[in-house]
């Protein structure tokens, strides 16, 4: 490995100095390379339609039938950016600040830094694109406030700002496909990395309509396949959402860095049934106009419109008078468990209450979260323009992933890793609106550059897909495959996952222990012995089977679920979403160990052994860590 070092200088000048020393791949010869992406959501999708336009061959794969059903077209409340639109004191540095600081400071300076420098393209290059983002009464561009932050820099599009985002990213895609820089090859999933001398140069992936295991090479393999959040079965995330592509890589050679960094998001629609396989986001923008609160009286069972005034406690707004309800979301979070476990909650929810702004202006409320009222009333029969929502907190995204060096390249050479796939930019804890900018960041902005700069090193020669490597590869696909299709058990690979989830929420979730982490290492070593032993896999290889596809991936969350766990075990402090509760100040907070933790923790695949960890000190030298007080 020879990572890309982070450039000496001012913080503020370390890209620019990286842009203007970087090597260069001539236009004439950039489409001599092939370049390998896993994913078309927003990381995936602008980074192949950028390279395609660059000139590059680009062939880019999707599970799904289109690349317009990728799982960033969820994403809700909006996108950040430091434009100061609203001139309420914000700037680059303000950005950087806030989400270092929100991240409990466990991410780099620098890349953190690269980040909010270049959320001000994004936004113009967006809406270049025609993406809709709201506008004011005199034509300019809205903004509105999310978690962490006092200062309003987040873009939307009414409560559908991933859709949009994706459209306008899927447009400049399709429009490379037309061109013919850019191939595309939906219903394929990844199976396997392929190292030939030191390098990612190709994949195996199973087209899941035909059953076939294809091989394609290329001089370097962009990994945008998305978290691993549904490791805990019911999360917000879509059910084809997975951790597979990242788990695969891992066990041939990349570093995992921060797995059990895991955001739990504080505003989502409870658990219904006991059936229920996932659960539902309700944006972070609502808390700019609503307000969490609970009955001062625990097990009150009166409805909230007979409890009066006086005996509502707007906890958020007690414990943290300088943001209100607008505190990050690891905060929001643990505030609401707190208050279910004290017996406060409407069973285990507490109330999201927009009564006092729908009676100043309901137009307006309408105008701007008319569809996310609409599909919580879909979903729980309660109309929230009369009675308050229901909210409590779920597994929302994960802000460890594939360790990547400044120019998100992993310990393999040649595996470039983008999104949420890679645990770059969010330390501890993410801010909300900021995955959609780390996302468009990526593949827009920083691999163009970045990925110019490898491959200026290497010769375009043609990838042999017949070679013994990749023979090696698909031959091994087949025969874990086969041995899933061979147990012939009694029980479903979902009611594994499921069990899985349970143990992971229950001990390795939004409250850990050294206890508790102890205990689950064993439950999840017991769930994989058992999953090998009484898995039931109904069909075949050949052809479409989803049971055979839900079973690898449910494999490798069993695998990736240890790991989580000895990595939560490991960090003896709290931090961020990762709070350790032996490790909390006298108020309940996090308490962190700068003396000792003060690292990115990263995880060496050993087969057969115990992962080997490792550390990537973390040197501030432009920012004091402090303790975060949003008080």
């Amino acid at each position: 490995m020879n990572p890309t070092p982070i450039p000496n200088g001012p913080l503020e000048q370390k890209w620019d100095e990286f842009k203007k020393h970087c090597r260069l791949v001539s236009p004439a010869n950039r489409g001599k390379y092939t370049v390998l992406v896993i994913g078309t959501g927003l990381a995936g999708a602008s980074a192949a339609a950028t390279l395609g336009e660059l000139g590059y061959k680009v062939l880019v794969f999707c599970l799904q039938d289109t690349p317009r059903r990728a799982h960033s077209i969820a994403a809700q409340g909006g996108i950040n950016a430091a434009k100061n639109y609203q001139n309420d004191g914000d700037s680059v540095w303000r950005l950087f600040y806030d989400t270092i600081k929100g991240g409990d400071f466990r991410a780099r300076e620098a890349n953190v830094y690269r980040l909010a420098q270049i959320s001000t393209q994004i936004i113009d290059h967006c809406v270049a694109q025609g993406v809709p983002f709201a506008r004011e009464y005199g034509g300019l561009l809205a903004n509105r406030s999310f978690g962490g932050a006092q200062v309003s820099r987040t873009f939307y599009a009414r409560g559908q700002t991933g859709q949009q985002l994706l459209l306008g990213a899927y447009g400049a895609l399709m429009r490379q496909v037309q061109r013919g820089t850019v191939q595309l090859l939906p219903r394929r999933e990844f199976y396997d990395l392929v190292i030939v001398d030191g390098r990612a140069q190709g994949i195996i992936v199973r087209n899941l309509i035909t059953g076939e295991l294809e091989r394609y090479g290329g001089q370097a393999v962009i990994l945008a396949s998305g978290g691993y959040g549904n490791i805990y079965y019911l999360s917000t995330n879509a059910k084809s959402a997975n951790a597979s592509a990242v788990w695969r890589c891992y066990k041939r050679g990349a570093f995992l860095a921060n797995p059990s960094f895991v955001q739990i998001h504080p505003t989502c629609i409870p658990v219904s049934a006991a059936g229920q396989s996932k659960l539902t986001l309700m944006s972070e923008s609502l808390r700019n106009d609503g307000r969490l609160w609970v009955s001062k009286i625990p097990g009150d069972t009166r409805a909230p419109k007979d409890i009066p005034p006086e005996d509502r406690d707007y906890f958020l707004e007690r414990l943290y008078p300088s943001f209100g309800n607008l505190v990050p979301r690891d905060i929001a979070a643990r505030a609401i468990k707190k208050m279910c476990d004290a017996g406060y909650g409407v069973g285990r929810s507490v109330y999201l209450d927009f009564q006092e702004c729908l009676a100043h202006n309901r137009a307006e409320m309408d105008r701007k979260y008319g569809n996310l009222f609409a599909m919580y009333q879909r979903i729980t029969g309660e109309n929230p323009y009369e009675t308050p929502m229901r909210i409590y907190p779920a597994v929302h995204y994960v802000m460890g992933g594939l360790w990547v060096d400044y120019g998100l390249m992993s310990t393999i050479p040649g595996l470039f890793v983008l999104g949420e796939a890679n645990f770059s930019d969010h330390g501890a804890n993410r801010l909300g609106a900021s995955a959609l900018m780390q996302g468009l960041a990526d593949g827009y902005f920083i691999i163009p550059y970045t990925l110019g700069n490898y491959l200026a090193g290497i010769k375009p020669q043609e990838v042999d897909v017949r070679g013994e490597e990749f023979q090696q590869a698909a031959q091994q696909t087949h025969d874990r495959l086969t041995a899933l299709l061979s147990v012939g058990g009694s029980c479903p690979p979902r009611e594994f996952h499921r069990q899985l989830g349970m143990i992971l929420w229950d001990q390795v979730g939004m409250s850990r222990s050294e206890t508790g982490l102890k205990d689950a290492l064993p439950k999840i070593q017991d769930l994989q012995q058992a999953f090998w032993r009484d898995v039931r896999v109904t069909g075949s290889a050949q052809g479409l089977n989803q049971a055979l596809e839900e079973a690898g991936r449910v494999a490798d969350y069993l695998e990736l679920a240890a790991v989580l766990t000895l990595d939560a075990l490991a960090r003896r402090e709290s931090c961020g979403a990762h709070f350790r509760e032996e490790y909390q100040t006298p108020e309940g907070e996090p308490l962190r160990d700068d003396e000792r933790f003060a690292h990115v923790a990263l995880w060496q695949w050993q087969a057969e052994k115990a992962p080997l960890r490792h550390e990537e000190p973390l040197n501030y030298q432009t920012v004091q860590p402090t303790v975060r007080n949003y008080r």
